[in-house]
């Protein structure tokens, strides 16, 4: 393993109750494609490439919904860090950015049909090699919340980082959000170790599939109390029919979606939902106004192609 960290966190100075998110920055290809594949011949789609990631999608929807101090540590191969770092920047999101001058940064083909659901080829790439060294105590100095995307739980190397942020924050007083991150990924690791790893987290954000995976329960209101047994409180998403708060084993509120007036990517609407139910934190709101923030974001991300906010 090697790496270059190419920022120095004591270096800048940070507001009160900013967002330190420990995640990952991909290189997406989203390939919209209007009929159903044609296996063995060709498909039209309209494609581009663009920055994307769970975790650095969070960070720019904070920032977009208005958390003024959103910070992102995350790993990214040699040949694609200084474009990552660039739109991170240009979206108002502090990188800290480890580069690994041995594997090309994660990517991510998204394949969306018609009805605007995605479906993920995913390389993890730098992402399941972000280590222990790069993560430094400092990075949480001024701030308010710590999110980790569940995918760094995935990998013995990302996930002893991971943990050692999650340790950290919660030794330092600042409440930790996990986001399981995939379906896929989470029945293979096997929901009771993610269950063990996450644990110190005071938040949890699954969509539907996650905590119907996690809990073993069909029904996402009873999957989500089932969860705020583990977690002081759990967030489930719904997709379009918006989601369900629960705290101390009970279902304390559910938020209805935003509308989309012309749905054409899927792709990240739960990531932003994540950073903008977030920013409503560190802003002060309760649960189901957070809730509504984050349905509102993940209504505009809908609309937009890609994972990310359109840079104003």
């Amino acid at each position: 393993m090697s790496g270059r960290g190419d920022e120095d966190p004591v270096g800048r100075p940070a507001a009160d109750g900013g967002l330190l998110v420990v995640g990952d920055v991909v290189t997406d290809v989203v390939a919209r494609h209007g009929s159903t594949l044609a296996h063995g011949t060709d498909t039209k789609a309209r494609i581009r490439t663009l920055p994307g990631g769970a975790g650095a999608n969070v960070a720019c929807w904070a920032v977009r919904s208005g958390c003024p101090d959103v910070r992102l540590l995350a790993r990214a191969g040699a040949e694609s860090a200084g474009w990552h770092r660039e739109a991170l920047e240009a979206a108002g999101v502090r990188a800290f950015l480890t580069v690994d001058d041995e594997v090309p940064t994660a990517t991510v083909i998204a394949l969306v049909d018609a009805a605007a659901e995605r479906t993920f080829l995913t390389d993890g790439g730098a992402v399941l090699r972000l280590a222990v060294e790069d993560f430094a105590p400092t990075m949480l100095d001024g701030v308010g919340r710590l999110h980790l995307s569940g995918y760094l739980l995935f990998a013995a190397v990302s996930r002893a980082a991971a943990l050692l942020a999650l340790r950290t924050a919660v030794e330092r007083g600042i409440p930790v959000s996990v986001d399981p991150a995939s379906a896929g990924f989470l029945g293979e690791l096997g929901p009771k170790r993610f269950l063990e790893f996450a644990q110190g987290a005071e938040l949890l954000l699954p969509n539907a599939d996650e905590a119907r995976l996690l809990t073993g329960l069909p029904e996402p209101g009873a999957a989500a109390a089932e969860l705020s047994r583990w977690f002081p409180r759990v967030v489930v998403t719904l997709g379009a029919r918006g989601a369900v708060v629960a705290a101390g084993g009970e279902v304390i509120g559910r938020v209805p979606g935003a509308a989309v007036r012309e749905p054409v990517d899927s792709t990240g609407a739960g990531d932003a939902f994540t950073g903008g139910f977030l920013a409503a934190l560190l802003a002060g709101a309760e649960e189901r106004g957070a809730a509504a923030e984050g349905c509102r974001a993940g209504a505009a991300a809908v609309a937009t192609v890609g994972g990310r906010p359109p840079v104003r």
